[in-house]
């Protein structure tokens, strides 16, 4: 996106009315639970996007957040400030395992629980692959096996098998082994979303491109 006038356009969330229900208040955790306290618009110049500008206060604590969103055609996305630090969910189009392991690796890497996130980055890569029915007897076969499918492009079958290097010294621990290292168990949770952008939100948002066209 490089205008805030494509937000809602080609990716986010059914509807053309902001889901309340999507949304976190990031001071007491409650969901859903807002009234809107002040709305402000802007409609684009000889066209017919509107930008939406809403202060929300939270129905729990009182609390306000600033939420900034548009429609486009049956789409819907947002921005708001402040947003919860603690993640509560994964995408929705994720496959449930997968976006589970992908939460744990997250809260550990904040918690600074680095062999933990590590650990947790490559369950996460393994049954991704899985849920794209790789074959082989360990995690090395199975990134191989979707490599020689095309399904991963070399570039990415290379960093999965730094994942699962680094991923092997917390799932196989040795007495007097060294800690994870801090900027490889970033390094390796960052590469976990690159991982699930390629595999699952970006053909998401071609899906959702073909049916639109096809509307």
């Amino acid at each position: 996106m490089d205008s805030w006038w494509g937000l809602g356009e080609w990716s986010g969330h059914r509807g053309e009315k902001l889901s309340l229900y999507l949304i976190t208040c990031p001071f007491c955790g409650e969901k859903g639970n807002f009234d809107t306290a002040f709305h402000a618009e802007k409609k684009k110049p000889n066209g017919h996007k509107v930008l939406n500008f809403d202060t929300l206060k939270c129905g729990n604590c009182a609390s306000y957040v600033q939420v900034f969103w548009s429609a486009g055609d049956r789409l819907h996305d947002f921005r708001m400030v402040p947003w919860p630090l603690k993640l509560e969910k994964h995408p929705e189009h994720w496959p449930e395992a997968v976006g589970r392991y992908w939460l744990q690796a997250k809260r550990n890497l904040k918690d600074e629980n680095w062999d933990a996130a590590a650990l947790m980055a490559r369950s996460s890569l393994q049954i991704a692959l899985r849920e794209h029915e790789a074959k082989g007897g360990n995690l090395k076969k199975e990134i191989d096996d979707l490599a020689s499918k095309g399904v991963l492009p070399p570039i990415m079958q290379d960093w999965a098998h730094n994942v699962r290097e680094l991923g092997n010294d917390s799932a196989h621990p040795a007495p007097g082994q060294e800690p994870t290292n801090p900027n490889d168990a970033r390094d390796i949770v960052q590469f976990m979303d690159f991982l699930f952008e390629y595999l699952y939100t970006l053909p998401k948002r071609i899906n959702d491109y073909r049916e639109r066209s096809n509307s």
